[in-house]
């Protein structure tokens, strides 16, 4: 075996081990936005999210301190969903270059 199919093997088993790993993470994080609502001049918190067809609003309060933990949850979720796009492009590369062999 030549070393070019090696390392396209390689890379080929770091990336589906990569991709694996992220979706695993990402069905543990919650997903949606944090928006702002004001009403009577005061603030309120609000999660919007989508369940199918259906966009599901949850209230999380009016304390914008609370919401630190949530928040980065979701900025996480969304580095996560940014990185599997760059593996998805990877993987294209990794399989044109396994039919050139």
């Amino acid at each position: 075996m030549s070393i070019l199919k090696v390392t396209i093997y390689r890379e080929k088993a770091r990336n589906e081990k990569m991709t694996s790993e992220y979706i695993k993470e990402l069905e543990s994080l919650p997903k949606g936005k944090i928006i702002p609502k004001t009403r009577n001049n005061k603030t309120y918190y609000y999660l919007y999210y989508r369940e199918g067809k259906t966009i599901i609003s949850k209230y999380l309060g009016k304390d914008k301190e609370s919401l630190g933990e949530l928040y980065e949850k979701l900025v996480r979720r969304s580095q996560i969903e940014s990185i599997l796009k760059k593996l998805k492009k990877e993987k294209k590369q990794i399989e044109k270059m396994e039919g050139l062999l």
